[in-house]
């Protein structure tokens, strides 16, 4: 597995994934995509969001990557099958949340938080079920979330958001869930306010840095350790609206120079 590893969101989310990939494979290429013109998948319907998946699988497709890593929780969970048949490995974030929550648990009882689609397709309950048949599942829809972190609106002092993620998770803390999945990989942006809202008790689950585990064990580092990995970013709107957010999540900031647009419609 020799290609550049492909990556794709509807925005900037799956930058977490190719933050905690490179350290876990510093030494392999990465392509990233972020559908930015077309944020945020969540609110769209299944046909929708398998339509704008393929597209984004053709053109990672076209950089000759050599393994793909849906970084969406909405593509991963409604349109799981826009893998198959790749002929390279495809991965979405779902399967390595799902196993690293029921590992996590003491009591059973597991929250899900993600976009709207992400929680009426009920993929992470009916994973969760499948291991497990006695555990208890709480899902709840979070749809101003992404927003939020797309406006850079992260800050622990931040009131707005505060008063959105303890509204959106106060019937999830009165269930007693011991464990919660962020399904969705804008949502560790916001740990430090989820984790002040639901007490120190309760483990978040991380689906960007599971994900990336799961795609370390399968492609390995290349063969001349020294080589530094390249990251290639990937956008479907405004170059600079992209740059300015996009170092929040990696931890360090890019240039315009490492982003190009792609009119993602006409390919």
């Amino acid at each position: 597995m020799k290609g550049p590893i492909g990556i794709f969101d509807s925005g900037l989310g799956g930058l977490s994934v190719v933050k905690h990939l490179c350290k876990l494979l510093p030494s392999r290429d990465i392509i990233y995509f972020g559908d930015t013109g077309r944020v945020p998948y969540g609110s769209r319907s299944p046909e929708t969001i398998e339509k704008y998946a393929h597209q984004d699988i053709k053109f990672l497709q076209s950089q000759g990557v050599s393994m793909i890593i849906a970084a969406c929780g909405t593509v991963s969970s409604v349109a799981p099958h826009v893998g198959e048949n790749l002929g390279i490995p495809f991965l979405g974030v779902v399967d390595p949340a799902v196993k690293a929550a029921i590992r996590a648990t003491s009591n059973g009882k597991i929250g899900v938080i993600g976009t709207a689609a992400t929680i009426n397709s009920r993929a992470y309950t009916r994973k969760l079920l499948k291991e497990n048949p006695s555990l208890e599942v709480f899902e709840q829809p979070c749809p101003l979330l992404v927003p939020l972190v797309e406006a850079g609106w992260i800050s622990r002092e931040d009131l707005v958001t505060r008063e959105v993620v303890r509204r959106y998770l106060s019937p999830l803390n009165e269930k007693g869930i011991d464990t919660l999945i962020l399904g969705c990989t804008h949502y560790p942006l916001l740990k430090s306010i989820i984790s002040d809202t639901m007490g120190q008790n309760v483990t978040l689950i991380d689906t960007g840095l599971e994900s990336a585990k799961a795609a370390a064990k399968i492609a390995a580092p290349i063969s001349h350790e020294s080589h530094k990995g390249k990251c290639s970013f990937f956008v479907s709107d405004k170059v600079d609206g992209f740059k300015s957010i996009a170092g929040m999540f990696l931890g360090y900031e890019i240039s315009e120079e490492d982003i190009k647009r792609v009119d993602i419609e006409k390919l």
